[in-house]
């Protein structure tokens, strides 16, 4: 076994499962990077992956790698840069096994990540939300099921992955309610309930039954409820919401369109963002600014408390039917 073999795997059962212990997310996501990397550098160096060593993936290599994805596989800068990090955590712990290959792995860990441009986030406003909360059929055991996960997420932020991981136990309905989940990161956090989502969600779990460690939010055959399943889901609301709420048709509403909207509602009601941080389990805050720079409330607010004295507050409302249709030209 060559020594690039004997870092990947040392990398993976040592560095990944073991010292860092990495979520199963991390875990197939650096795998699949790994892999795709051992494909481009077999076929570039006529080699089978095995047989592979850390000059073959030297950092040539890598650039070439990196431009396949893009060009060949049609990745995104963003989708490069997650895979160059991966290939960097791979090469920081290569360091240290194999100092002999030090000036290979540095010129590796030297590759920088492309400058992306950060879109602004879409997320709900409190009619669009009221209306898709408003299109599930209580009638029936998926609507009363749909409508809970759906008031929990924009209540509470969760990511899809969190929402899918619930179990019962992980719900306390009592004096303080609460949910309580572990996150990105393997970050256990609690997040309060508000009472009209603990009446939605005790409702569906007296509804379901269960043990406490069953799922919380279960398929009609029982079992947990697929990240694609909510997707799903969301789909056929959202298609069902726009007949009460027009606006919704230029939004692709996903989970995390749910957990942009909770979080917009916490800065709305003038919450600190490193309270915001907390609440969504952000390890830092400046993944919470995003935040900042969508909320054009908040950015009107400032533009009020800089108007000179005298000058009405507000943005400027055209005062004529045919001078707003000449100002929106």
């Amino acid at each position: 076994m060559t020594a690039a073999a004997g870092v990947i795997q040392a990398f993976f059962t040592e560095r990944l499962a073991r010292q860092r212990q990495a979520s199963p997310h991390t875990v197939a996501a650096y795998r699949d990077t790994i892999r795709m990397l051992l494909g481009f550098a077999s076929g570039r160096a006529g080699k089978p992956p095995s047989r592979l060593d850390i000059a073959d993936l030297d950092a040539p290599a890598v650039s070439a790698f990196l431009d396949h994805l893009g060009h060949d596989r049609g990745n995104s800068d963003r989708t490069r840069n997650a895979r160059l990090a991966a290939v960097h955590s791979l090469f920081g712990y290569a360091a240290l096994r194999c100092p002999e290959h030090s000036a290979d792995i540095e010129r590796v860990l030297a590759i920088p990540p492309r400058n992306t441009t950060r879109t602004i986030v879409t997320y709900l406003t409190e009619p669009e939300a009221d209306a898709l909360l408003a299109a599930p059929d209580a009638a029936t055991r998926t609507g009363r099921r749909d409508h809970a996960w759906m008031l929990l997420a924009i209540q509470t932020g969760l990511r899809a992955s969190e929402l899918t991981g619930l179990t019962r136990a992980d719900v306390h309905l009592g004096s303080g309610p609460y949910v309580a989940c572990r996150g990105k990161g393997r970050k256990d956090r609690i997040t309060p309930l508000k009472p009209a989502t603990v009446t939605a969600v005790g409702g569906w779990m007296t509804e379901d039954g269960g043990l406490p460690h069953d799922p919380l939010f279960t398929t009609i055959r029982g079992g947990p409820m697929s990240t694609d399943a909510l997707q799903q889901r969301l789909t056929v609301y959202s298609g069902t919401a726009v007949r009460a709420c027009p606006s919704l048709a230029a939004k692709r509403v996903t989970p995390h369109v749910m957990r942009h909207t909770a979080a917009m509602r916490l800065l709305h009601a003038g919450n600190d963002i490193t309270v915001i941080a907390l609440w969504l389990g952000h390890e830092n805050t400046s993944t919470t600014q995003i935040y900042l720079q969508a909320d054009m409330e908040l950015k009107k607010r400032a533009l009020d408390r800089t108007a000179p004295a005298g000058t009405p507050r507000g943005r400027y409302q055209p005062p004529d039917q045919l001078l707003a249709f000449l100002e929106g030209l």
